[in-house]
């Protein structure tokens, strides 16, 4: 048996910092563009572009398309380092949604989306791949809650923007304002160089190893959970208990502010637990979550529900901080692009399948969410990291 892979090194505090630094304020712009887009696209989309259901779906369905293409990110390596794409991402982020609102047909919307869609998945895949290869196993869980507390600021700093321009301007300025503020970003991302020449060097192509199939496995179960809520459970609100844009714009700000202090505390708590503990703790939780949105008539109740989810799906962290304990150095990148890849083949299944359900009756697809937080929770329990093998073999 082949000896666990080695953790990247500690770099100087100094240029840990820069790194960190680059990674929060590229976070920042790539949700800043993204909560844009999804803030306003449902009404521009129909006030604007004239768009029916359908066109509404196919347009969602091209957004994931990039999702399903991250594996060719390891191509773009072969021509330029990580920090310098995860920089172009955001900027072809901001140019994506900056046009959106100039281009209010069919076609014009297929063709921004692609646009802002490839920069905010590539940037998502090198994101991870960058704060893996940085941070050692001990530095990562806690630079991910900190990322994801700037994740929710920005959510936060949205809502409140196109509440307040919405007053003065029309779609097209506001998608233009928000696109334009990405695009700075990333300029200024191009400009700088927080990379260290102690980074292990990546493997520029294609992978899949047998070796790291539970991570797989928990990638795609995780992708699979996230579009059971992601697609029916704010459905659920709407439809069931007739909650407005207000009530639910309220919801979403709630939990954006939540998890700004309850991420870097869940980063602290992968550092003591563990993920097998985390992760259990979560497929738990999920599993309770669906059954109540299947028989619960208590508005209150689901709403209560709700935000604990929001809450407890931020410990997916631990699927890709359990890879760093296990991978190669070498292989973060490559494997980081093929788990985005698997995670987004959920991203077009579930939801159709799920859409399918409702028709038949709406408790099916949250009775197949349980189904599948217990499958995950069946494939955490095989979760073992060389820190957890240590301190078996130090209390045997």
């Amino acid at each position: 048996m082949s000896e666990p892979a080695i953790a990247p090194p500690n770099f100087a505090a100094a240029q840990a910092r820069r790194m960190l630094f680059f990674l929060m304020v590229l976070t920042a712009a790539s949700q800043i563009g993204m909560q844009g887009w999804i803030t306003l696209f449902n009404n521009f989309a129909v006030e604007r572009a004239g768009f029916g259901g359908f066109e509404v779906g196919v347009v969602q369905a091209v957004r994931e398309i990039p999702g399903f293409l991250s594996l060719l990110v390891v191509y773009v390596l072969l021509v330029l380092p990580e920090h310098r794409i995860v920089a172009l991402a955001i900027t072809t982020l901001g140019l994506g949604v900056a046009l959106t609102g100039f281009l209010p047909s069919f076609w014009g919307l297929t063709l921004t989306t692609l646009i802002m869609s490839f920069g905010f998945h590539y940037y998502e895949t090198l994101n991870m791949s960058l704060t893996l290869q940085y941070f050692d196993r001990s530095e990562a869980p806690l630079v991910f809650g900190r990322l994801r507390s700037v994740t929710g600021m920005s959510n936060i700093a949205v809502g409140v923007t196109v509440l307040l321009a919405a007053h003065y301007l029309d779609f097209t300025g506001i998608y233009a304002i928000l696109g334009g503020v990405v695009v700075l970003a990333g300029l200024w991302g191009l400009t700088q160089d927080p990379s260290h020449a102690g980074a292990p060097v990546q493997r520029k192509k294609m992978i899949l190893r047998k070796k790291y199939t539970l991570y797989y496995i928990l990638t795609f179960l995780a992708g699979s959970r996230r579009q059971v809520f992601l697609a029916f459970a704010i459905f659920l609100l709407v439809k069931k208990f007739n909650m407005g844009l207000t009530e639910i714009t309220a919801l979403f700000i709630l939990n954006n502010a939540i998890n700004v202090f309850a991420n870097p505390l869940i980063g602290r708590a992968i550092n003591r637990f563990g993920e097998r503990t985390l992760l259990t703790f979560e497929y738990v939780i999920v599993a309770a979550v669906c059954m109540a949105y299947a028989f619960s008539d208590s508005k209150l109740l689901v709403c209560s529900l709700y935000v604990l989810d929001q809450l407890v799906i931020n410990f997916a962290m631990c699927i890709t901080t359990y890879f760093q304990k296990i991978g190669e150095p070498e292989d973060i990148a490559p494997t980081m692009a093929a788990g985005f890849t698997i995670n987004h083949i959920a991203a077009v299944v579930v939801p159709v399948i799920g859409g399918a359900l409702w028709l038949w009756d709406a408790r099916l697809v949250f009775f197949c969410g349980t189904a599948l937080a217990l499958c995950s929770l069946t494939a955490t329990q095989f979760i073992r990291t060389p820190e957890a093998q240590e301190v078996t073999i130090a209390k045997g």
